[in-house]
């Protein structure tokens, strides 16, 4: 019963890994092919079970558009509006502006040629189908393949209903599953009668192979024989196979013991997948200690109610959305499921929270991990929280401590989106919503925002000072500091920045975002001409990293050591430590910290005689920009290595060769990009290289040397 399940996205896409052998289907997989080939939207319809999801992973995994295959999940969320979200998520399609996600997805998918799957679409059809309709009309070469119960109902789209297995097909699906579980199962007449009974019907054979162990063929027909007798007739509007799939699930829910059917039940609260701590936590309690949720698991696991999956984040598990419909309607004839729902919300804010501390520690890596894993079930608490009036305080505090999510790993779009929605509630518990003020400070900062982001940070000074929270206001008057760095109001950042920075040590605040304050002091220092205390502040703070085993804040100290090499004659160290920094800043999904890598890359390309490859670079940074805000924040500070590499390459090589290279980097997407700044040996050498660049005429190198020298005094 195990479903495709998606890895994280690389350069040719996220297509689910499959885990057991696909069985039969030939004729099927060779007809969705046709319609693929032949139309622009194929839609995969029919009953939940039939193997929708399997047939549709196991066609595109034959599809070859040269973008890749990309695959989304939908069936974990509630909200319409996170529709583009999942979408932009799965595509690795990292977007920091204000700008609306479908404008950003446009732009995305612009000039690519890629297949988009949509798994799981019917319960968010509208939003799903205005997106989709859109999507194909301003994206050429885009192909959708959609998989739900029902159509999109677009202009163009080719249905391709899926009916379930033959008989011999079934039986093969049966005895290959109960092989997997080292059992010996022939093809006989209990065998083919139990598939027959059962429709053919994927999810219902595999459910009945996974009892296997203790049953023989003809024992579970009995049962089964039994169970239909008793249920096929109940619901008389349900379509025949929707019956008997539900029936078939029933039947192997009455076939649990009572500890495996409250698991079944209390399991169906999660979105997507789930660890065994947090199974441990959520569902245990009232008839199932928590010491036991393990055992019962294993027994969900056999019975092929569970499936288990390798993930970055460690071993997870994952109900079929079927199964976990079942359970759901369990837990609320139980009477159970609100209470479920907030041990699920208590479950992720304590993540949140470990999470967040954890940030500042060698788990780094670890946790981005696990906040990717954990996000599905992360919106889910966000949801519950901000549907309760009573419970603001908790959606403004969980909002707030996954900064480091939207901020640190990319998601600074979606975390606008939960932040707006949280500051709006009324709360009694000042302190948490002033902690989402300032995040959303920060992250309006970020994505160029200057006027959101001086109304939250003013609010949240404001009301900091009124209740007396030195830690909000450190926070606020460090984020205002910021915008002023980001706006070259270098004399006002100072002041604030230094300011925050005592205030932070006043209290005894240390963690990623006080050394980010001291990185971006650094920066103000060097565009204000003082390079040596600059270098000073971020050897600092790369000590107190490596102490702490910290990444995210030590890529920004090095962006500026790197700059400080540039400065003093040393492009090679400047090489070293920008490659360091944009490593680091990718492996995060932190789109800002890449592009600014690049953009010093390119100069420091320049610097070391290679100006084809330098206007190459270029191209690939002004191609990342839209996605992050205003081009290096409308900055002329940071705007100044970028004119200077522009100036010398454009020496170099002539107006005409400079373009050609750029246009040649703006074909590169941010994996592509990241890989040639890299210098990596699978990255393409520029195609604009030859013939050699012009050497520096007299003026031309006066004119370098003339900007070399004025960055870090541009007013």
């Amino acid at each position: 019963m195990r479903g495709p399940q998606p890895p994280g996205p690389s350069a040719d896409g996220n297509l689910p890994l499959e885990l057991d052998a696909f069985v039969g289907r030939s004729a099927e997989l060779a007809g969705l092919a046709r319609s693929l080939a032949a139309g622009r939207l194929v839609t995969v319809t029919g009953a939940g079970g039939v193997g929708k999801s399997r047939l549709a992973a196991r066609a595109a995994a034959r599809a070859t558009p040269r973008d890749g295959v990309w695959w989304v999940e939908l069936a974990p969320l509630h909200e319409p509006e996170l529709v583009e979200y999942a979408v932009m998520e799965a595509l690795g399609a990292a977007d920091h502006t204000t700008r609306l996600p479908r404008e950003a997805l446009v732009e995305h998918l612009a000039d690519r040629q890629l297949l988009l799957v949509l798994d799981g679409f019917e319960h968010l059809v509208d939003a799903c189908a205005a997106l989709v309709a859109e999507l194909l009309r301003r994206a050429p070469r885009l192909r959708v393949l959609a998989v739900g119960r029902r159509p999109l109902a677009v202009a163009g789209e080719r249905l391709f209903p899926l009916t379930p297995l033959g008989r011999d097909e079934a039986v093969r699906l049966l005895v290959d599953r109960a092989a997997r579980q080292g059992l010996q199962v022939r093809d006989c007449a209990e065998v083919r009668e139990l598939c027959r009974r059962l429709d053919g019907i994927p999810l219902a054979v595999e459910l009945a192979a996974g009892r296997l162990r203790a049953l023989s063929p003809a024992q579970l027909l009995e049962r089964l024989d039994d169970r239909f007798r008793l249920l096929t007739g109940g619901d008389r509007n349900a379509l025949p196979r929707h019956r008997t799939l539900r029936t078939a699930i029933g039947w192997s829910h009455e076939l649990c013991t009572p500890a495996e059917r409250l698991l079944w039940a209390r399991l169906s609260v999660f979105a997507q997948t789930f660890d065994l701590d947090a199974a441990e936590y959520v569902c245990s309690g009232d008839g199932l200690d928590a010491d036991d949720v393990l055992d019962v698991l294993s027994e969900l696991l056999a019975q092929s109610v569970v499936a288990r999956e390798e993930t970055p984040a460690g071993v997870r598990y994952r109900m079929l959305d079927t199964v976990r419909a079942y359970g759901a309607d369990w837990l609320a004839a139980m009477g159970d499921a609100a209470r479920l729902r907030r041990r699920h919300r208590d479950w992720y804010m304590g993540l949140a929270t470990w999470c967040e501390l954890d940030w500042f520690s060698p788990r780094q890596a670890e946790v981005a991990a696990r906040v990717e894993a954990e996000l599905p079930n992360l919106r889910t608490a966000l949801e519950h929280c901000l549907a309760d009036p009573d419970e603001a305080h908790l959606g403004q505090y969980l909002a707030g401590s996954l900064w480091f999510c939207w901020v640190g790993c990319g998601r600074l779009s979606e975390g606008r989106h939960w932040l707006e929605r949280c500051v709006e509630l009324e709360s009694d518990y000042e302190q948490s919503r002033l902690k989402a003020l300032w995040v959303l400070g920060y992250v309006a900062v970020l994505q160029g925002d200057t006027v959101a982001a001086p109304a939250a940070l003013q609010e949240c000074r404001a009301q900091a000072e009124r209740v007396g929270n030195p830690t909000a206001v450190a926070y606020a008057e460090h984020r205002t500091g910021c915008l002023a760095l980001v706006t070259d109001d270098m004399p006002r950042a100072e002041t604030l920045l230094r300011s925050a920075l005592a205030r932070y040590r006043e209290i005894g605040e240390l963690n990623s975002n006080v050394l980010m304050g001291q990185v971006e002091l650094a920066m103000t220092l060097a565009f204000l001409g003082d390079l040596p205390e600059a270098v000073r502040l971020c050897e600092d703070v790369r000590r107190v990293c490596e102490d702490h085993g910290e990444r995210w804040a030590r890529s920004y100290a090095l962006y500026v050591l790197a700059y400080a090499a540039w400065r003093a004659g040393d492009p090679g160290r400047a090489r070293e430590l920008l490659a360091d920094c944009l490593g680091h800043a990718h492996v995060f999904h932190d789109l800002l910290g890449s592009v600014l890598s690049i953009e010093l890359l390119a100069l420091v390309t320049a610097a070391q005689g290679d100006p084809a490859e330098a206007a190459v670079l270029q191209g690939a940074a002004g191609r990342l920009w839209p996605s992050v805000g205003l081009p290096l924040f409308g900055s002329a500070h940071f705007n100044a290595p970028h004119e200077l590499c522009e100036a010398t390459a454009r020496q170099a090589l002539g107006d005409e060769r400079y373009e050609e290279c750029v246009r040649e980097g703006a074909r590169l997407d941010r994996e592509a990009a990241v890989d040639r700044a890299l210098g990596r040996p699978d990255a393409e050498p520029p195609e604009c290289e030859n013939p050699p660049p012009r050497p520096l005429t007299r003026a031309g190198r006066q004119r370098a040397e003339v900007l070399r020298r004025g960055w870090g005094q541009r007013a």
